[in-house]
C-alpha cells in the first residue's frame, strides 16, 4: 500500500459497510482491526492525505451548490466520536461545516415529532453537516430507558416493539427523501470494546480529566448488552443503499480516523463533481469585469507614476 498512489481513497470499504438486509452480530466485527496499514504512522499519513482531499472536495461542494453531505456519528461513550470529528474535519473550512451535538430534548422538542429537532439542523446545499449523535438516539437510549418514551406523549402508543419498527421506517423514509434531494448520507458506528471503554474511562480519571467523565457514563455502562442489541437491530433495519452504515473498528483511534476519512473522501470523489462552467452570456460579463478591473489597475499605476514625477525633488 505504501507504494500505491492515493487518489482520494484506497481502502476496501466493504468490510465496514453493513449490507442492506443482512443480519448483524457485532461480535463478528473486530474492534481491534487496523486494516492494511503496516503501521500507525502509515495510517496517520493516509489520514493527512484524505484530509487534504476533503478540503478540496468541500470547495467543490460549495461551488457546485448541488449536493450536501450529512455525516452521522453514533457510539458508546469514550469511543472517540469527538476526536474523529476533530481530526477528520481538521482541514475543512469552518464556514462550510456545521456540527450539532444533540443532548436531552427540551420541552419545545417534546412538543414536536421525534425527528423535528434533527431535521431543521440538516445541512444546506454546498455544506457538510455533522451529527454527533442523532435521531438514532430515539431507537437507542429511548429504547433502553423506556421511561423516556412516556415523556414524548405519543397518542395511541403501539404495544410492544412495534413503535421501534415504525421509527425505523420513518428514519429510512427521511433518509431516502434526503438522498433524492441531493444530500449524501453517511453513517458511522464507532465500534469500541467494553474493555477498551473501561481503560479509557480509567485513563480520564487518572489523568484528572474530570470534564470528560460523569457518573452518567458509569451508569450507562451497565446497560452495555442492551445497547449492543439495539445497535444490531438498527444497523440491520436502517443500513440502506441510499444511506449506508459503516461499523468502524475504534479500539485504535488512529485507524478509526483514517478509515472514516477514507470513506468520506472516496464517497465525495465518486460524485465526480466539476467546477461550474459559466454560460456564454455570463462568460461575456465576467470577461468584461476582468477587463474593467485590469484597466483600473493600469490607471492607478499611471496615476502613481505621475504623482511621483511631480513630487520628485529639484536637483541642486
Amino acid at each position: 500500500m505504501a507504494n500505491k498512489k492515493r487518489m482520494g481513497h484506497v481502502l476496501d470499504h466493504t468490510p465496514y459497510r453493513v449490507k442492506p438486509g443482512s443480519q448483524v452480530r457485532l461480535k463478528k466485527f473486530d474492534p481491534d482491526f487496523d486494516g492494511p496499514f503496516a503501521s500507525k504512522e502509515e495510517g496517520q499519513e493516509a489520514l493527512k492525505e484524505d484530509v487534504e482531499s476533503l478540503s478540496a472536495a468541500q470547495e467543490l461542494l460549495f461551488a457546485t451548490d448541488t449536493y450536501s453531505l450529512l455525516l452521522i456519528f453514533q457510539a458508546m461513550d469514550a469511543a472517540g466520536k469527538d476526536g474523529a470529528i476533530e481530526h477528520v474535519m481538521s482541514g475543512v473550512n469552518p464556514q462550510g461545516c456545521q456540527v450539532h451535538s444533540f443532548k436531552k430534548p427540551s420541552a419545545e422538542d417534546l412538543d414536536h415529532n421525534f425527528l423535528w429537532r434533527y431535521t431543521y439542523r440538516l445541512p444546506e446545499r454546498g455544506r457538510i453537516g455533522i451529527f454527533n449523535r442523532s435521531y438514532y438516539e430515539e431507537v437507542l437510549v429511548v429504547r433502553v430507558h423506556s421511561e423516556i418514551l412516556a415523556s414524548q406523549r405519543i397518542p395511541g402508543l403501539p404495544a410492544g416493539h412495534r413503535i421501534w419498527k415504525d421509527r425505523f421506517e420513518d428514519i429510512n423514509a427521511l433518509e431516502k427523501h434526503l438522498v433524492r434531494n441531493g444530500t449524501v448520507v453517511l453513517k458511522f458506528f464507532l465500534n469500541i470494546s467494553r474493555e477498551e471503554q473501561r481503560i479509557r474511562f480509567l485513563d480520564r480519571l487518572k489523568e484528572k480529566k474530570y470534564w470528560k467523565f460523569s457518573a452518567a457514563d458509569l451508569y450507562e455502562r451497565q446497560y452495555w448488552d442492551d445497547y449492543m442489541k439495539c445497535y444490531e437491530e438498527l444497523l440491520e433495519a436502517t443500513s440502506t443503499t441510499d444511506a449506508p452504515w459503516y461499523v468502524i473498528p475504534a479500539n485504535k483511534k488512529w485507524f478509526a480516523r483514517a478509515c472514516i476519512a477514507d470513506i468520506i473522501a472516496g464517497t465525495i470523489s465518486d460524485l465526480d463533481l466539476k467546477l461550474p462552467v459559466p454560460l456564454p452570456g455570463q462568460l461575456k460579463e465576467l470577461e468584461e469585469a476582468e477587463r474593467q478591473l485590469e484597466s483600473e489597475g493600469e490607471d492607478k499605476k499611471t496615476s502613481n507614476r505621475t504623482y511621483r514625477t511631480r513630487q520628485a525633488p529639484r536637483s541642486r
